[in-house]
């Protein structure tokens, strides 16, 4: 992949000219505002907080900022990926902290990377129905604490000793332990279907389609740099200042924006496939805590609120592949197809924003949608689809350089390319992501201009 840059004169379209998209079913359902705590790594500052306490502040900066009465949500969906036992229902007691009253229901999803992008689309499913009219979705992740289990023989015995009653039983239950068993069970990002690990699969897909080692580190060095230039601009909108309880320490900003050189991405060695790997440290999403929150509703209800929304959320699709060779395709599979469904082609679009797992990842969608050999024998179209404009590509940044809390990357994609459309005048915008089990997912936003 060659270096790309921005134009320094971004083509505008007038929304006259632009392609008018095909009429839908249901009501129209607009994205009012939507925001995020900073995405910081692991270990950092949210290191003491759990899932819930990063989803309530989310929630509570939502509120504040977009004033919304709280008692006429009427329901509130949120994402996450390892779940904390204490809350499994993370939506709800977030909810409940965050001031929105105990009669709205809250309900939590998972589907992996892609879990925010679900809550999302599961409101936008129930206010185009007309089951509710305002929802709020998000999504939160902590890999500072994540669960750790005792093995199974473990476990086993620890539940069975709420029966015993006496030392002999208590006794009986050591019997046939082994030390193996004391190992913990930690979480692995790995497929449970096929066992390996993501990056392994990244540096195997990167392969698959010719992505090197070189191109890997420039496009993640092309991702910190337009992220640290965004921040400096003060594009990051939805990025909330957030006091850390217990700590007294305001957090306003993202910490892992890294800016580093050519000369030093090349001197890491690679993290996975040894010696000739393509994913290193640098060039890989990092774990991350944070959380995010949207305020969804029909178009209806915010022309008579007196709001005026950001965007509205048009077409979105599911996809599935093989979690062994097609792991990582997500964006490349559901992008023609929500299109599609859409009314729209890739000339149409004006913003587009992909998670970025790994660079190889996306430089990998990037080339199977410009393959011909892909797009006929493993899509089943015509010829190959078309190369995505660079220039119209994650220009504030992404996953590798802003952060990726599992649960609440959905949310952050769909705000950035709203805010993107008003910043670039543009039409459409189409976020897309990959996500584990093979799955992916993509969303047309239209940009909203007036009642």
């Amino acid at each position: 992949m060659q270096a790309t840059r921005i134009a320094s004169n971004v083509a505008r379209r007038s929304f006259a000219t632009a392609a008018a998209a095909p009429k839908r079913s249901g009501r129209d359902v607009v994205l009012v505002e939507a925001v995020r705590t900073p995405f910081l790594t692991s270990g950092s500052e949210f290191a003491e907080l759990m899932p819930h306490d990063l989803q309530r502040m989310a929630f509570k900066g939502l509120l504040g900022r977009t004033g919304i009465n709280p008692a006429t949500i009427d329901y509130v969906i949120a994402g996450t990926v390892i779940q904390e036992v204490k809350t499994s229902n993370v939506a709800r007691e977030a909810a409940i902290g965050a001031g929105i009253p105990l009669s709205v229901p809250a309900n939590t999803v998972t589907m992996a990377c892609i879990s925010s992008n679900l809550a999302m689309t599961n409101a936008v499913n129930l206010i185009a129905t007309g089951n509710a009219d305002i929802v709020v979705a998000g999504g939160t992740e902590s890999m500072s604490d994540v669960p750790i289990r005792f093995s199974r023989n473990i476990r086993k015995r620890l539940i069975a000793s709420r029966k015993v009653k006496s030392t002999a039983g208590y006794l009986g239950l050591l019997s046939g332990l082994k030390l193996a068993d004391l190992a913990p069970e930690l979480p692995a990002v790995a497929e449970f279907s096929t066992n390996e690990v993501m990056g392994h699969s990244a540096d195997r897909l990167a392969t698959a389609f010719g992505v090197t080692r070189r191109e890997s580190d420039e496009y993640a060095l092309r991702s910190h740099t337009f992220a640290d230039k965004a921040a400096k601009a003060g594009l990051l909108k939805d990025v909330l200042s957030v006091i850390v309880p217990k700590k007294a320490v305001t957090v306003s900003a993202d910490n892992g924006v890294r800016v580093s050189t050519p000369e030093k991405l090349a001197a890491l060695k690679p993290a996975f496939i040894k010696p000739n790997g393509t994913v290193t440290a640098a060039n890989a999403s990092f774990l991350t805590d944070g959380a995010s929150a949207a305020l969804l509703m029909s178009a209806d209800k915010a022309k008579a609120l007196g709001l005026k929304p950001l965007a509205y959320l048009r077409e979105h699709v599911y996809v599935s592949q093989d979690p062994k060779d097609q792991l990582l395709l997500g964006p490349a599979y559901a992008t023609p197809k929500v299109l599609a469904k859409a009314g729209l082609s890739l000339k149409d679009i004006d913003v587009i924003e992909f998670h970025e797992a790994f660079a190889g990842q996306i430089l990998a969608n990037i080339k199977a949608l410009d393959s011909d050999y892909f797009c006929k024998t493993e899509m089943g179209l015509q010829g190959k689809y078309g190369a995505l404009d660079m220039n119209k590509f994650n220009l504030w940044g992404g996953s590798l350089s802003l952060g990726h809390p599992f649960g609440a990357t959905g949310v952050r994609l769909a705000v950035t390319a709203a805010h993107r459309l008003a910043h670039e005048n543009g039409r459409y915008a189409l976020v897309a992501a990959c996500a584990a089990g093979g799955l992916g997912h993509a969303m047309v936003l239209e940009r909203f201009e007036k009642f």
